[in-house]
């Protein structure tokens, strides 16, 4: 039986850092940013670059003296949504893995086998784990990434999936490693896993 973990997560929450962790203990597959790749390939019409330009955003610059329409006249990132939602289905229908990110809990919504996950924790807590990973970086700049990945990962939500992002609603489990710690939070979330039906 195939097994899927989905893995949505605010930034600095360590939802990356369990992700790989489970995917080693299971065996399995981690996609992340290699889906980037996958993602590309499912396209004949974007490249690695443009994928990585666009990955998890919605475009700003939208108007016809902009260089985002490909030959059928879509907006770029509507091609990279589609590339993207082509790769995921491909693997989770091929191989039990782990995917971060990517709207995957979206996605794979009526996928059998899949456990649909989000990892949060306050705002300080992301702001010391991300210190820790990027000691060469300010409190100011680390603080001032945070908003910003978060809030294109959630504009990125809503405007192709219509649903708003870290509702929990929308998952299966919601972690929070701020309250419950690292080793805590991945002890609940390998039984989930492991109990996939």
């Amino acid at each position: 039986m195939r097994r899927i973990i989905t893995i949505a997560r605010d930034f600095g929450a360590g939802g990356s850092t369990l992700g790989r962790r489970l995917a080693k203990d299971l065996g399995i597959e981690y996609y992340d940013r290699d889906i980037i790749l996958q993602t590309a390939k499912a396209s004949a019409h974007l490249t690695p670059a443009q994928v990585r330009q666009w990955d998890e955003r919605v475009p700003h610059e939208f108007g016809f003296t902009q260089s985002l329409f490909n030959f059928y006249s879509r907006p770029l990132s509507e091609e990279l949504w589609n590339a993207q939602v082509a790769a995921i289905r491909q693997l989770a229908e091929h191989e039990s893995c782990v995917i971060v990110g990517r709207n995957a809990d979206y996605i794979l919504r009526e996928f059998d086998h899949t456990l649909r996950v989000f990892v949060h924790a306050d705002k300080y807590f992301r702001i010391r784990h991300m210190q820790e990973l990027m000691p060469d970086a300010t409190r100011d700049q680390i603080e001032k990434d945070m908003l910003a990945v978060d809030r294109a990962r959630q504009d990125y939500c809503t405007r192709y999936t219509g649903h708003l992002y870290a509702d929990s609603r929308n998952y299966d489990l919601t972690l929070n490693t701020g309250k419950l710690g690292f080793d805590k939070a991945y002890e609940l979330l390998l039984a989930a896993a492991k109990d996939i039906k």
